[in-house]
């Protein structure tokens, strides 16, 4: 899963400072640095699995993240011996040039430290390690010119679920109906000609954080104020919430790795969640399905071409996908490693 840069680009001519893409991640893993953007969960699984390979890692920590989230609580137990050559914190006055310019002067550092010249390491790839550091992942490493899934035109807001719908729709597949708003009067007139239950969720979330299954006008517009004033499961707060039809029919998630836009599905399983506690949506474990059968192969199908819609050409990602009475359709594409606090490697 390490993004090896196919373009020679060295920055910077002779002499100092770091050098970025190029081949020397497949000559020499040791000098070819792996950034890995909000590296928590399954994403220091990752992590341990690029560092067995002998390839440097730098935790890159987006700008809101919280705190909490960097904590032990938040590595799987099997990674705790996972080790950094260096972190870096994304200040909130910094540019993106700001934090490129950091991230290099941290790996002369951490070279430096290591007996090593300042040019020794090779920024070879970038990666998100979490849901939160899935936007920067795009950005830093288009920036860089390491293989990227890039973050312009229609895809810089891929990891937005309304935008995931509006992309799946305009590819003529099945979309849920939908609508989106800071103000919920934005949103009123779609509710009502809605049949109820609708879901109410974050536009930007991870996990079930935010989402609840409204059975009233009032009581959605009461989740709806509620969104927009609690601080999100990774730190920072809701701008918009999304509104959405409530899908019927089996949950599925669909884990998969691309590489130059060809796919490979490493595991399909389905969702047993249960009302609980006063949510709808509460995970209590999820069934494998067996690769061969019918419903994988729509699934499969299916979240190949949303892939392909959302411009998703690289690493990993995992799809959860409701089979409805008239087929699959998403209910949103995480672009990045599936969760569950790494309880789902291979």
């Amino acid at each position: 899963m390490v993004y090896n840069n196919a373009r020679d680009r060295i920055d910077g001519g002779g002499g100092g400072g770091v050098r970025r893409g190029g081949d020397g991640a497949a000559a020499n893993p040791a000098r070819s640095l792996i950034l890995m953007v909000d590296p928590y969960s399954t994403g220091c699984m990752v992590g341990q699995e690029i560092s067995k390979r002998g390839y440097p890692i730098m935790a890159v920590w987006t700008k809101g993240f919280a705190p909490e989230m960097k904590s032990i609580t938040h590595v799987p137990v099997s990674c705790r011996d996972l080790r950094y050559v260096a972190q870096i914190d994304d200040l909130d006055h910094w540019s993106l040039d700001d934090l490129v310019a950091n991230i290099e002067r941290e790996a002369s550092k951490a070279a430096r430290k290591m007996g090593k010249p300042d040019d020794y390491f090779n920024i070879a790839g970038c990666m998100a390690g979490g849901e939160a550091g899935v936007d920067m992942a795009d950005l830093l490493s288009e920036k860089l010119g390491v293989l990227s899934n890039g973050a312009k035109g229609d895809f810089a807001n891929r990891r937005d679920k309304k935008v995931q719908q509006d992309l799946v729709r305009r590819a003529g597949m099945r979309a849920v109906r939908q609508a989106c708003g800071k103000m919920f009067e934005e949103v009123e007139e779609f509710l009502l000609s809605e049949t109820f239950p609708v879901v109410l969720k974050p536009t930007d979330s991870a996990g079930s954080d935010g989402v609840k299954l409204c059975h009233t006008m009032e009581e959605a517009k009461e989740h709806f104020r509620h969104l927009l004033a609690v601080e999100a499961v990774n730190g920072g707060y809701n701008t918009e919430v999304l509104c959405q039809e409530f899908l019927r029919g089996k949950e599925y998630v669909i884990d998969t790795v691309s590489r130059d836009g060809e796919h490979k599905t490493t595991a399909l399983w389905v969702y047993d969640k249960r009302p609980a506690n006063g949510s709808a949506f509460v995970y209590f474990g999820m069934l494998p399905i067996e690769s061969s059968s019918l419903e994988a192969k729509l699934l499969v199908n299916y979240t190949n071409k949303v892939l392909d819609a959302l411009g998703m050409k690289n690493g990993a990602s995992h799809a959860e996908v409701i089979l409805t009475p008239t087929g699959p359709c998403l209910v949103e594409m995480n672009c990045r490693a599936q969760g569950g606090d790494g309880n789902w490697r291979p």
